[in-house]
């Protein structure tokens, strides 16, 4: 029996890429197959870096380059971005489900699916890059989403709230603008997983909305105030569009909190 929390925190301090991918793939089975047990002992450590391969080489967002599409490296920079914020996304799960306690067991059980899908999404972009000629770590990137994963580590209801909310549901804002850029200069492949991705991410920003209102029913709070609130307080007041209305309303966002953030109230 797969020791649940134990394998969800070795699967986080994995440096390897492939061994991480592999490690979650059989924890994200050993769940499926009702082949665990939580062991809610396990001591939370504090929440430092997760594991991850010593490149990319991790910059400030304003030093990374903008490269055209027209050319293939500058197609090959802008899945190995993706590719970037899918790694992140496979610690961020993992962590969700390793670092909050006395959450109901479908909670760690959504969060171990998450990982599992994000780690198919990296994969899937990493063989696409070197389609390209590109490796995983051959550009620069940054570290935005590990950051305010640190910044929310004591608060399971703020993590839920302004890392699928809102960090993560930008991709949801921004992949149909890059499937259109690329349509038009012919990649069909990397048009072809972005519309997996996005299909498959709506999901995962719902599971973080299911999880932040219940956080919220628990504590007696408004769900809509608290969620614009914690906007203020984290993003000097608002978020920039544009916003994929469609997709986030299926993910849990409420019309007033839409209104909100397009700057209608």
């Amino acid at each position: 029996m797969t020791a649940f929390f134990s394998e969800a925190a070795r699967c986080l301090e994995l440096s390897s890429v492939e061994e991480k991918r592999q490690a979650v793939d059989r924890l994200g089975a050993a769940v499926q197959r009702g082949n665990f047990h939580f062991d809610p002992h396990t001591e939370v450590k504090a929440m430092g870096e997760a594991g991850r391969p010593a490149r990319p080489r991790l910059v400030a967002p304003a030093d990374l380059r903008r490269r055209r599409l027209g050319s293939e490296e500058g197609r090959a920079a802008l899945v190995h971005a993706i590719a970037h914020i899918e790694f992140n996304a496979i610690n961020l799960a993992l962590d969700a489900a390793y670092r909050f306690r006395d959450m109901p067991h479908q909670y760690y059980l959504d969060w171990i699916s998450v990982a599992v899908d994000e780690a198919r999404h990296f994969s899937l972009l990493a063989t696409r890059l070197q389609t390209l000629g590109f490796s995983y770590g051959d550009f620069p990137a940054h570290n935005g989403l590990w950051e305010m994963a640190q910044r929310t580590a004591g608060d399971c209801m703020q993590r839920m709230a302004l890392v699928p909310r809102v960090l993560e549901a930008r991709g949801l804002d921004v992949t149909p603008a890059m499937i259109e850029r690329l349509t038009a200069v012919g990649d069909t492949e990397t048009v072809r997983l972005l519309e997996i991705i996005l299909a498959e991410e709506v999901r995962h920003v719902e599971i973080g909305s299911h999880w932040f209102h219940l956080c919220c029913d628990q504590r007696g709070l408004n769900r809509e105030e608290t969620f614009l609130k914690l906007v203020a307080d984290h993003f000097d007041g608002s978020l920039r569009g544009p916003f994929n209305i469609p997709a986030r309303m299926k993910a849990g966002f409420t019309q007033r909190e839409m209104d909100a953030l397009l700057g209608k109230e």
